[in-house]
């Protein structure tokens, strides 16, 4: 079975590069504001103790992002 890897499958220490945002709206904006782009290198910091939201370094910032978002954001 092949899945995609999205942001929320990442496993905390690795790093990834954005592939494509299935963000709509306010929000993919948002994720693009703080440089969240296709080829931005993204590194998965820390999940919370119940799993969402999850933390990852984003061009020098960490940013929380919940499983709503971060399963519509994909890496390779």
């Amino acid at each position: 079975m092949n899945t995609a890897k999205t942001l929320h499958n990442m496993r905390e220490g690795t790093s990834a590069r954005v592939t494509e945002l299935r963000v709509e709206g306010g929000m993919r904006r948002r994720l693009q504001d703080m440089g969240l782009i296709e080829g931005t290198s993204v590194i998965c910091l820390q999940r919370s103790p119940s799993g969402d939201p999850i933390a990852y370094l984003i061009r020098g910032a960490v940013i929380a992002l919940r499983e709503e978002d971060s399963s519509l954001v994909f890496v390779s």
